[in-house]
């Protein structure tokens, strides 16, 4: 028997039999006979390992286990969209777009906005990968999870690169059906299908992915105008005939008007649809246009997200307690009467500082009207004061920290701590130094940090890295045993490794953010130079603004804060920003684009896409005419044949380790 003629057939068959079953909702072949001819290929590529693809249809069951998830640089950036919130939105978003192409009835398309999960999928024949929205530049590489989603081709009967972006999704009825499971079980529900889809596409074990029963709708042809496509419409048509799942709720429409009526349709059968959605996404359907109608630095001018007006609920404010943050900020927070709010039950919400609660009029035991803004947090909007009985207790602010009772001091409509040893604030600095954004520690989340606080083994940022010397306490510690607390201690030794923009993130200065900090490594070449940087010289900096230049000179001038930053560099910190402009500018990856492929031995493929940004590469996830290195590790695939049928020059590992010196 010719095995591979036999894994092609099988595999088309199967591919065929998916499409059928779960996009068009019908079958052709029993349930039978799907799992004999699964089966059929499952025994080929057991015996013929050479013959199995990553994306076979034997992978849809799940099965790849993975350390963490590798990072994808979308090859054009994954924008938002600008939202509308009412008639004169959309109306003024119309008249823009009539202003710039002088038409006085355009066509749009609507189409109902899912309430999922942001996806991008990259085919050339083959699914290359599937990468999630990530900051909309940098997204996370989940295919093996998505793949498990049978509505998803694998491959599809087109020749070149084909991107298609949509929205992975939980059905009602299948998140009903998890959450009875999970509760048989005793685990914690899941909130709604959006934080259920999320999570799913984001297990390290795409057998859990599998057993989730995801789907998606896909929405946009990035690249429609490659296939000499000018119409939205006609994209949406391709993908279906391509094997995509698009959603038929769509319409095009002549006008603003006949928007306005899709929507109100809409609005009306959105508690009948079989999947949430949150509003309806309105496009500019004559794609040619999109460049003279523009955008900006974030959204497309040619789109816009119309947001359903958020529910209102009636709960019971039943307290009002404070917490403090790390900078020593008060924040007030209601407790309230657990109560369902689009698809989660909530406990609390933030009332942000006594001004607020103070405008609303709002007394302990009164009635509130609650909703969430953004439908995602949880926001007090008014009490209710015909149902107060008198027995409702007026707020006071409180006039001392709650921590360590140490007097509050007012700033404009806040209330601070300036107690520098305030255990509150010193737990909210660990938490944050230890987070993903700043030095990534794994394993040091808030509940470790708490108790390891609360335990003394760690009372400031320095003595994580001392917490070696308790390591047989903590073993000896409920919940606690060797392997994880090694795990703990081999990722904080790791951390000292991290290119310094993550250290001055993780110090908590003051407007200093992920992105502000990542700016000056571009400019400084360590820590030591930008700690001797003048306010003027800050101010000559693009996006730095007074208040931010008086933050970071005030925060190098305090001793205590030089003294700490001492101690780190002592315990083995870089203090290097490895993406400094000098550095960037003479290394040879600066300016190019670079695909990374294969495994490395050295390093982890994220550890490596950072080095190459830091040094002024663009990293993308496939070859392309555009990309101009490929480093190739072991196990290297189509993306390295790719490469060498078009003369890009390829590296190895030892190559690329030489080069990054």
């Amino acid at each position: 028997m010719d095995y591979k003629k036999r894994a092609e057939e099988l595999t088309e068959l199967l591919n065929r039999y998916n499409y059928e079953y779960y996009v068009l909702n019908q079958s052709s072949v029993s349930d039978a006979e799907f799992d004999r001819l699964m089966q059929e290929l499952m025994m080929i590529e057991n015996e013929h390992p050479e013959l199995k693809s990553p994306v076979s249809p034997t992978q849809r069951v799940g099965g790849m286990v993975q350390d963490e998830f590798q990072k994808i640089t979308h090859q054009r950036m994954m924008l938002s969209l600008a939202n509308a919130f009412n008639e004169d939105d959309l109306r003024d978003f119309d008249r823009k777009i009539r202003d710039v192409i002088g038409d006085e009835d355009v066509s749009y398309m609507c189409e109902l906005k899912i309430d999922g999960l942001g996806m991008s999928l990259v085919y050339n024949k083959k699914l290359q990968y599937a990468a999630t929205r990530g900051d909309g530049t940098v997204g996370e590489d989940v295919t093996s999870n998505v793949i498990t989603i049978r509505s998803v081709p694998t491959q599809i009967n087109l020749e070149g690169e084909y991107e298609i972006r949509g929205e992975v999704f939980m059905a009602k009825k299948t998140l009903e059906e998890l959450n009875k499971v999970r509760e048989e079980n005793g685990e914690p529900l899941f909130a709604n299908a959006r934080n259920a889809a999320a999570g799913s596409v984001r297990q390290l074990d795409s057998k859990i992915a599998a057993s989730r029963n995801l789907d998606a709708f896909w929405y946009y042809v990035v690249n429609a105008k490659d296939f000499g496509i000018r119409y939205h419409s006609d994209a949406l048509n391709m993908a279906d005939k391509l094997g995509f799942k698009t959603n038929h709720e769509r319409r095009l429409v002549k006008g603003i008007d006949q928007v306005l009526g899709y929507i109100e349709e809409y609005t009306q059968k959105r508690p009948s649809l079989p999947y949430d959605i949150d509003g309806i996404v309105i496009k500019v359907d004559d794609m040619s246009l999109y460049d003279k109608i523009g955008y900006t630095a974030k959204t497309p001018k040619w789109a816009i997200a119309y947001k359903f007006p958020p529910e209102e609920v009636v709960t019971k404010l039943k307290d009002i307690i404070f917490t403090v943050g790390r900078t020593g900020k008060i924040t007030p927070n209601a407790v309230l009467e657990p109560v369902r709010v689009q698809g989660s039950t909530v406990q609390r919400a933030t009332l942000h500082n006594e001004d607020f609660i103070t405008e609303k009029g709002l007394m302990i035991g009164d009635y509130v009207v609650l909703r969430k803004a953004g439908d995602v947090i949880p926001e007090v909007v008014r009490p209710v004061k015909e149902k107060r009985t008198g027995l409702e207790v007026p707020f006071e602010m409180i006039t001392n920290c709650p921590d360590c009772g140490m007097p509050l001091v007012r700033k404009d409509a806040m209330h601070f701590c300036l107690n520098p040893e305030c255990p509150s604030k010193m737990i909210e600095s660990i938490i944050h130094f230890a987070s993903k954004n700043a030095m990534d520690i794994e394993g040091l989340g808030e509940k470790v940090s708490e108790q390891l606080f609360n335990q003394g083994f760690i009372t400031s940022i320095s003595d994580i890295y001392l917490l070696h010397n308790h390591r047989d306490e903590i073993i000896s510690m409920d919940g606690w045993q060797a392997k994880s607390v090694d795990n703990l201690l081999d990722a904080i030794e790791a951390s000292k490794h991290n290119s310094v923009e993550r250290l001055l993130f993780g110090l908590g200065i003051k407007e200093v953010g992920a992105k502000m900090a990542k700016s000056l490594s571009r400019i400084y070449s360590d820590l030591d130079s930008l700690s001797k940087a003048t306010e003027e010289e800050l101010l000559s900096l693009p996006d730095v603004g007074p208040v931010l230049a008086e933050s970071l000179t005030k925060w190098f001038k305090n001793e205590k804060n030089m003294a700490l930053l001492e101690t780190l560099r002592g315990l083995g910190l870089n203090f290097s920003f490895l993406g400094s402009t000098s550095k960037a500018a003479s290394s040879y990856f600066s300016g190019k684009t670079c695909v990374l492929t294969g495994t490395l031995d050295s390093m982890g493929r994220k550890e490596a896409s950072d080095i190459l940004e830091n040094l002024g590469a663009k990293v993308t996830g496939s070859v392309s005419k555009a990309t101009d290195v490929v480093i190739a590790g072991h196990d290297a695939g189509s993306k390295l044949d790719k490469a060498q049928s078009l003369g890009i020059t390829v590296i190895n590992e030892s190559e690329f380790l030489e080069l990054i010196k």
